[in-house]
């Protein structure tokens, strides 16, 4: 009797190998099936914003989560934050500055918003700092941007690319109350997502005129190569660490605005796709325990949306039958 699963047959002692999804090892009258498979995560529904809306910024976890700002009618920006617990969104303290495409960092009791854009005042240069019930302000940008990424803590934060009119390489690092020049991005793009850490981001996607699948790795003060997104998009949003990214949603068409994808250090492999398609969303959390909330739904435009990512990661599996008890 011959079996076919897609992968390796192999032979003798080879179980003790490190198997891929598919792989069969057969030894001393037993067949194995993939000892450490990895397993993509999944979505699933959380508690609804209060407020619809699209562009706004993210932060803290999936159990502790913050979304601030964005826009809840054409040309309307808002300065409603929210905070969730794990099941459900609660009013915070209104930003200081109402606005859409901003960038977040932080957690829900320390957090950080920076950039963006109002339709009175253009691209913003203006940061503000969360203490968990009120926004103050906080040093201002070198460079006002829109569209752009953010990542790390409030006294550590890395913002990254944008708009200025033109896209932007621009990469500065904020102390807790002050921004500086970092290393220049080599793709400059608008549009991007942002994660990681200040001496560990990473910044992947956007637009550079048309739809980047750029990823670039940020080591404190230079930006190199990662690896390539499986799917080029903008309008997207990440979470995560450098080692272990997450991206999801993002245009240029419903089909992209439900796909995920997880980073692993060095490549891009498919994730569990969203339920509810959408782009200029916002997200926070980990690879193993993400939180994304808002954007534009695409059919159903401004959203309330919430959904959790949770990543079963590697499963085991042992013995799958003897040769004697065939299939």
């Amino acid at each position: 009797m011959a079996l076919y699963v897609g992968g390796t047959v192999n032979f003798g002692d080879n179980e003790e190998a490190s198997p891929v999804e598919g792989d069969i090892w057969y030894d001393g009258g037993k067949f194995y099936f993939g000892t450490s498979i990895s397993f993509p995560g999944v979505w699933s529904s959380g508690g609804n914003l209060s407020r619809t809306r699209q562009a706004p910024a993210g932060a803290g976890t999936q159990t502790a989560g913050l979304c601030m700002g964005g826009e809840y009618q054409p040309d309307t920006e808002t300065n409603i934050t929210e905070e969730y617990n794990g099941t459900a969104w609660s009013n915070g303290g209104n930003l200081l500055t109402a606005r859409k495409e901003l960038a977040g960092a932080g957690t829900q009791s320390a957090g950080l918003c920076t950039g963006g854009y109002s339709d009175s005042s253009g691209a913003l240069d203006v940061t503000e700092e969360y203490n968990g019930s009120a926004w103050s302000a906080g040093g201002d940008f070198g460079t006002a941007r829109t569209a752009l990424a953010g990542c790390g803590t409030q006294s550590a934060g890395l913002c990254m690319g944008g708009g200025t009119g033109s896209y932007s390489n621009v990469t500065e690092e904020y102390d807790g109350t002050s921004w500086s020049a970092g290393g220049s991005l080599a793709t400059a793009r608008e549009a991007l997502a942002g994660c990681g850490t200040q001496t560990a981001g990473l910044s992947m996607g956007g637009t550079t005129g048309s739809y980047s699948n750029v990823t670039e790795e940020y080591d404190g003060s230079a930006w190199s190569a990662g690896g390539s997104l499986v799917i080029a998009r903008k309008n997207h949003a990440g979470c995560g660490t450098q080692s272990a990214g997450l991206i999801t949603g993002g245009s240029p068409s419903a089909s992209v605005g439900h796909v995920t994808e997880e980073y692993d250090g060095s490549a891009w492999s498919r994730g569990g796709d969203l339920t509810t398609a959408r782009l200029t969303l916002a997200c926070a959390g980990t690879q193993s325990a993400g939180l994304s909330m808002g954007g534009n739904g695409l059919s159903a435009n401004w959203s309330t949306a919430t959904e959790e990512y949770t990543s079963p990661g590697t499963g085991s599996y042992d013995e799958l039958f003897t040769a004697t008890e065939g299939l």
